[in-house]
């Protein structure tokens, strides 16, 4: 199959677990679909309305870290910021020496990365990342039954695969306040597994490693 491959990496990333608001705040091992697809938005500076997509990604990162830092909470009145502060600590997870490849069908997505518009972030707004301008086009081979799922997270609902699970959105929409577009559960595999599943994915050899890509073809309703 041909697809079109974007290579981003990034000294620091870290994404969140949805709703999980106090204590030391983990970051999970894989990108959710909705980061990937804000990524695109930021390179193409632009909201895109998609309604059908076919994308994939696999994503590795060096080491597992937690930090220290200070939060400030901001009081309220009736539903309004007020001026009145306090600081807090927590501790949150991140991780780092970070390579993410994104797989697209569609050649005018991809070209977006090659000169992008706005600054790319792999969580949070001190998590630059950097996406190499050069687009590769690849003929992967069709894998009838996945062998090497690594680095990736597949829908749960009718896979059964194991890894962790979460419940994720797939995008958000561009009002105030954005709203989840597509939630569904997931099954997260590390880049440190390979499982096989009965899934159809497209092997690929990334730095050095055989992986079995899964694409997702995403129906968006907004």
């Amino acid at each position: 199959m041909k697809l079109y491959a974007i290579d981003i990496r990034s000294w620091t990333a870290s994404f969140r677990y949805p709703n999980m608001l106090s204590g030391i705040q983990p970051t999970l091992e894989v990108p959710p679909v909705s980061t990937v697809l804000g990524l695109i938005n930021a390179a193409a500076g632009q909201y895109i309305p998609h309604q059908q997509l076919t994308i994939g990604y696999y994503f590795e990162y060096g080491e597992k870290a937690t930090d220290i830092e200070t939060i400030y909470m901001i009081d309220s009145n009736n539903g309004a910021a007020t001026n009145n502060a306090k600081s807090n600590i927590i501790k949150r997870e991140f991780l780092s020496d970070n390579f993410l490849r994104i797989y697209v069908t569609d050649m005018a997505i991809a070209e977006y990365f090659a000169k992008p518009v706005y600054q790319l972030l792999l969580g949070r707004m001190n998590d630059l990342a950097t996406a190499d301008p050069v687009i590769r086009t690849l003929e992967l081979e069709e894998i009838p039954k996945a062998e090497k799922l690594s680095g990736q997270l597949l829908p749960l609902r009718g896979n059964f695969i194991p890894g962790t699970v979460q419940a994720l959105p797939k995008y958000f929409t561009d009002s105030i306040p954005r709203q989840n577009i597509g939630t569904e559960p997931y099954s997260i595999i590390s880049h440190h597994k390979s499982i096989g599943a009965n899934v159809k994915a497209y092997r690929d050899i990334v730095n050095n490693k055989a992986v079995d890509i899964y694409l997702h073809h995403l129906q968006l309703d907004q």
